[in-house]
């Protein structure tokens, strides 16, 4: 291989150099220092999805699970999630949300549920680790609660969908 493409090849392999806004200058994680951003409306959609038997989907669209409402108390769970991130997660800020909605649905192609959480709030940093944690809880939920039933579920497809508000501008994968 050439000089030239040597050159290349490591240009091409190499990554822009950005610095993480949770690491100061010498390494050391920090809390990003959000005193002098401006508040603006903040909106996250995370999705999840939680994949089981046949069986067990229908014990739980059939509400025939011992423990109880397993899609409400998932629900339940992510809203109480994303109020709870900030001491879940060590560098996020508490907010003050606004608005937490917990959607579960039932998807057969999977077969199981797809869960979308959508939280908004009206402050200096976004809330795209409370949306991520609502719904990820939500999924926990429902494995907790039709566990018995079946050990195999699998939480599945965690990703963040939407973001919008701040200055990073809007993020968007939704169909």
């Amino acid at each position: 291989m050439s000089n030239s493409e040597n050159t290349a090849l490591s240009k091409a392999n190499s990554t822009p150099s950005q610095s993480l806004s949770h690491i100061d200058h010498t390494g050391t994680a920090r809390m990003v220092d959000v005193t002098e951003k401006e508040q603006t409306i903040r909106k996250a959609i995370a999705t999840c999805e939680i994949a089981m038997k046949t069986t067990t989907l229908d014990a739980i669209q059939d509400k025939n699970v011992k423990k109880g409402d397993v899609l409400g108390t998932a629900r339940l769970a992510g809203i109480m999630a994303a109020k709870q991130t900030a001491n879940l997660i060590p560098l996020c800020h508490p907010l003050p949300l606004t608005s937490i909605d917990v959607k579960i649905e039932l998807d057969e192609n999977i077969p199981g549920y797809q869960i979308i959480a959508e939280v908004k709030t009206k402050a200096e940093t976004g809330v795209e680790m409370e949306a991520l944690t609502a719904a990820t809880v939500a999924a926990l939920t429902i494995y907790d609660m039709a566990k018995a039933l079946e050990k195999t579920m699998v939480i599945s497809a965690v990703r963040l969908v939407h973001k919008s508000g701040g200055k990073s501008g809007d993020f968007n994968i939704l169909a």
